[in-house]
């Protein structure tokens, strides 16, 4: 990641952004990743590890995150996605 002063343009945040999405998409079901998610870290805090406050923030974090995206994609179906992510590769190929 850049440091918070830089200058990005919006051709360069959008592609990345597509790209993060269309490898998601390739992954599976990204939709379920937050009970997925839940699962893991529900098992990890019955563990002494679990036991750092640290590391329920970033756990916290991280659920936050990905619940976000499933929330904003959750509209849409996969084959949207797939299409809209295709889309704009293309766009940015041109």
């Amino acid at each position: 990641m850049q440091n918070e002063n830089q200058k990005t343009s919006h051709q360069d945040v959008v592609p990345s952004v597509v790209h993060f999405l269309s490898d998601l998409w390739f992954e599976g079901n990204f939709k379920e990743q937050p009970l997925y998610l839940q699962e893991i870290f529900e098992l990890m805090l019955e563990t002494e590890f679990g036991n750092d406050q640290e590391l329920r923030q970033k756990m916290l974090s991280c659920l936050r995150t990905s619940r976000n995206l499933a929330e904003t994609l959750s509209p849409f179906t996969d084959k949207q996605i797939q299409k809209a992510c295709v889309a704009i590769k293309a766009a940015k190929a041109t």
